[in-house]
């Protein structure tokens, strides 16, 4: 994991958000309850966020979604912004564990398990507490409809991270070359 902001990490954060807002716009799947998808995005700041650190993961969820409001709506929905980045955040803070070894080629059950852990409990602080708290300090939007969409948004958003994360990890560290693995003939 990247302990300061590298450029590596500022290029990777910017390539992120980048993507998330793209697939935010674009590749959703609504769900039974209003103004709540299925977002492949927040797989995709899930593995930002343990390859590059939280402030790296919060940044891309953060700006992807302020764009992609500011660009469909003329105004960002700032309760569910900060909810993205603080899922985000909060998943990346596996990184120290998990990083080096996908960095390294490996990234197996323990290393899944690991992040998944941090992906729920992400995802369970951003759409059970952030988003409805502040859309109801911010927004009065009504208490039973803010906590039925964070309770819609924790399930689906957990899942789409923990599930295409992993897939985006294992698939990355597929990519490396394990230590070890090439020998001199």
């Amino acid at each position: 994991m990247n302990t300061k902001f590298s450029t590596k990490t500022i290029v990777a954060t910017g390539l992120g958000a980048a993507v998330f807002l793209v697939l935010f716009m674009y590749v959703k799947i609504p769900s039974p309850v209003p103004e709540t998808n299925l977002q492949i995005a927040y797989g995709v700041s899930s593995f930002f966020a343990t390859v590059f650190g939280p402030l790296a993961g919060f940044l891309v969820a953060f700006v992807g979604h302020a764009l992609n409001d500011f660009i469909s709506y003329g105004s960002p929905w700032w309760s569910w912004v900060f909810a993205s980045g603080t899922s985000a955040l909060v998943t990346g803070l596996c990184a120290s564990k998990v990083a080096p070894k996908v960095e390294a080629g490996e990234f197996g059950k323990s290393e899944m398990i690991y992040f998944a852990i941090y992906a729920v409990i992400g995802n369970a602080l951003a759409w059970l507490l952030v988003a409805p708290v502040l859309d109801i300090l911010m927004y009065a939007e009504p208490v039973s409809t803010v906590f039925l969409q964070g309770i819609t948004a924790f399930i689906i958003d957990a899942i789409v991270s923990v599930v295409v994360g992993g897939i985006l990890l294992k698939a990355y560290a597929s990519t490396k070359v394990q230590q070890g693995s090439l020998s001199k003939e």
